[in-house]
């Protein structure tokens, strides 16, 4: 075995750029930008101000577009993977055909909806529970659908045809509430039945109930005095799941509600969402509201039609199925299926799930930072008894509490898993440069977790200090001493714990030991083939998770800007998928990411396109959803941020705007891309050149941009006066950019600074089944 040498990517101190600057713009230079002279106005004025022009300012045009990426259906789907779906970041449901019946099934499911009783662990104790499902009845026999799943609108509308007449549907979900309207003509009628469901872990699919385990009581049913009715699902472990619904004409509105410990609230709640519905007709108004309001935050266009529209059903789901003050999604999100993974699963899942949000600038979805800062007694309560005094952790899977112990190193066991969630919490810092997030959240709970691994690391003959054996996630062989999974994650909390008592003020008592930890911890284990599971123990084996290259990707500390880093990357990456049979979706998104850092965006969109081939093992499904052996959410969702990752990304402390973008896209449009440092990022390419790039920054952090363009750069700020900038080389530009203000970068004489969508150069079909 062979060892890389240490090498850290250290994120630069947020020192004030202006003071660094010296105030003065740099020479005009061939690359660089200056202080380019802008016309005088005739009246004097001073210098010519820039402003962008946005053509997604008006309802019309943000409905025009979005109808190009919705997803349509003329014949029903069969499985729940083929059909539409609706969220609002609790209750779910799916649209798709009553198995072996000529019904349509909408499903009931709540992200809340959970067992109790932690001592049968995630899997059956404290696991996602089945709420139930509604059919939709007709008259005559299905003979036809046409429906559409409206991005703009987040609603259902179309019609079923059957042999007697036909009924048209719409259905939303808003405040918890599910509402369907359906009108009937010819001989048609609408019937409605809820079906309650057997309150027992999904997993039964795939195993037995551990010894001990007892069902949970039957459900009752109830009408109440203005003709609701409700269905109540007791719970052994304590709590309650209630279920309301009630049809008034052509309208049924459904909710559901949870409880723990009360018995009795889930019961008034479910019924109080109802009458804060009244009607479809009310929800409906202030559903649309909420998302149109909600789309605005960001847009992306490319001209690819199948992937832009996948990529922007993407940020449906994902606004679907989390609220930042909501759960945080299970493997499933809240459209809960069979499957063996009915909770949250934190050694890849939850990580991938929330990546793409902070591109697409709406941190009001991340649940996972807010289920980390609420529950850190839990955390705590999770290692064992001898180290919670200054540790916490979190096993592979748990509840929606992050209720579930992890084991400790020296025992095999996997260890790293909140390191890397709190990677994710880190990330929402960097994208909104909240000192509060840092504070109460990231800072106290990744002291704790890299707490946890101090109390194991004993110093070898080598002098440098290892880590006894723990599992590199899901690789099938006896768990190595120095996992690079768990090498990598110590570094990056490390680095990032003694910047963030830098950045807080906090002279903190460990910080010598984290440096200590930086300097003598074992160096990654490397071989001929590249990086390896851990000491001893070669990558020899199809392998579909990348644990062993975290500091590749996400955690940037080995990287593409290191000259000698560039081979081990390269070998790496292309040994773990040279040995083929265990890949999965998230195999494909991941190295698309990879190869998008090294700024080759062809091999990246090469294999993100495997996870769209339908001849592969594991595709992405019609609806855009995901199955292994159940639902998995998180591998649609990564396929979006390797989406991101080619069209700007900011690790390191550079904002690169378009850095690896595939050849045959010519026009992409990007407007308020959210970056790390709290910059929003705007930029037009057109005919395979870069046009523009404005940044707007949000919290008066540096600005470093690798901005790609050619010739001589002119840099503005928004009211027209140059730009105090710095040459870095390699393309790259320091600006000193206030907060609150706007930059314009761009070569040549000034750019039509047009923000609108690209011309569509590969047609495809819509999603759903068109």
């Amino acid at each position: 075995m062979t060892s890389q040498p240490e090498r850290h990517s250290k994120v630069p101190r947020r020192a004030v750029l202006g003071t660094a600057l010296g105030g003065a713009a740099v020479a005009a230079l061939p690359g660089t930008a200056h202080a380019a002279e802008e016309p005088v106005s005739s009246d004097g004025g001073g210098r010519r101000p820039w402003r962008l022009r946005d053509t997604m300012t008006t309802d019309g045009a943000w409905a025009g577009f979005l109808r190009d990426q919705d997803l349509l259906w003329t014949r029903l789907p069969t499985l729940w993977y083929e059909g539409p779906f609706l969220g609002d970041g609790l209750l779910g449901s799916m649209v798709y055909q009553e198995p072996n019946a000529n019904k349509i099934r909408f499903t009931v499911q709540h992200g809340r909806v959970q067992d109790h009783r932690p001592e049968f662990g995630s899997g059956w104790g404290t696991c996602r529970l089945p709420v139930g499902h509604l059919t939709l009845e007709p008259a005559g026999t299905i003979t036809a659908v046409d429906w559409r799943l409206s991005l703009w609108n987040a609603e259902l509308t179309g019609t079923v045809t059957t042999t007697v007449g036909t009924l048209t549907l719409a259905a939303l979900i808003h405040d918890e509430v599910l509402a369907v309207r359906v009108t009937a003509d010819g001989g048609e009628r609408a019937t409605w039945t809820f079906h309650p469901e057997e309150a027992i872990s999904p997993r039964k699919i795939s195993e037995a109930p551990p010894a001990g385990y007892t069902a949970n009581p039957p459900w009752t049913a109830r009408t109440t005095a203005d003709g609701t009715e409700q269905v109540l699902q007791p719970l052994t472990g304590g709590g309650q799941t209630a279920t309301a619904h009630r049809r008034t004409g052509d309208d049924l509105l459904l909710s559901v509600g949870h409880s723990h410990p009360s018995d009795t609230a889930a019961e008034a709640a479910s019924l109080r969402n109802l009458r804060r519905a009244t009607s479809y007709d009310a929800l409906r108004g202030r559903h649309t509201r909420w998302w149109h309001e909600f789309y605005r935050k960001s847009f992306v266009s490319f001209p690819d039609q199948r992937l832009q529209s996948f990529h922007w059903i993407q940020l449906y789901k994902v606004a679907s199925a989390s609220r930042a003050d909501g759960p945080v999604m299970a493997t499933s999100g809240p459209w809960l299926e069979p499957t063996p993974w009915p909770a949250v699963w934190w050694n890849l899942n939850i990580q991938l799930e929330y990546w793409l949000v902070h591109g697409f600038n709406h941190p009001e979805l991340d649940a996972l930072a807010t289920t980390l800062r609420q529950n850190q007694e839990q955390l705590i309560a999770n290692v064992p008894a001898a180290y919670r005094a200054d540790s916490s952790g979190v096993g592979r899977s748990s509840d929606m509490f992050a209720n579930r112990s992890v084991g400790q190193p020296g025992t095999g066991a996997e260890t790293g898993d909140l390191t890397w969630a709190l990677h994710n919490v880190w990330l929402s810092y960097r994208h909104s440069m909240d000192k509060a997030l840092l504070r109460d959240t990231v800072f106290p709970v990744l002291r704790r977790a890299i707490n946890y691994y101090l109390h194991f690391l004993t110093p070898g003959s080598d002098g440098k200090l290892h880590l006894p054996s723990t599992l590199s996630p899901e690789y099938p062989v006896v768990p190595p001493q120095d996992t690079n999974y768990d090498l990598a994650l110590i570094r990056w909390g490390c680095q990032t714990l003694i910047e963030s008592a830098e950045l807080l003020g906090i002279d903190d008592e460990l910080t010598p030991r984290w440096q200590e930890v930086l300097a003598r911890l074992t160096p990654y284990p490397v071989d001929d083939n590249g990086y390896m599971i851990g000491a001893d123990t070669p990558y020899a084996q199809s392998h579909r998770h990348y644990s062993h290259l975290l500091m590749v990707y996400p955690l940037y500390l080995v990287n593409w800007d290191q000259p000698e880093s560039r081979e081990l990357i390269a070998k790496s990456v292309t040994h773990w998928h040279a040995l083929t049979g265990a890949h999965r979706g998230y195999s494909y998104t991941g190295a698309a990411s990879m190869y998008a850092m090294t700024g080759d965006g062809d091999t990246a969109i090469t294999y993100l396109r495997k996870f769209f081939d339908p001849t592969t093992r594991y595709p992405c499904q019609a609806n855009t959803h995901y199955t292994e052996a159940g639902p998995v959410i998180e591998t649609p969702l990564s396929a979006s941020q390797s989406l991101h990752d080619m069209f700007c990304q900011s690790w390191g402390g550079v904002i690169r705007v378009f850095p690896a973008v595939p050849t045959a896209w010519a026009d992409l449009t990007l407007h308020n891309f959210r970056t790390q440092g709290a910059f929003l990022v705007s930029a037009v390419r057109t005919a395979g050149q870069t046009r523009f790039i404005r940044i707007r920054s949000l919290a008066g952090e540096p600005l470093t941009l690798r901005h790609g363009l050619d010739g001589t750069l002119t840099a503005l700020l928004d009211d027209g006066t140059p730009a105090h900038t710095q040459d870095l080389g390699d393309g790259t530009l320091a600006i000193d950019l206030p907060r609150g203000r706007e930059v314009l970068v761009h070569s040549g004489s000034r750019p039509d600074l047009v923000i609108a969508p690209v011309t569509v150069s590969e047609p495809g079909p819509a999603w759903g089944l068109p």
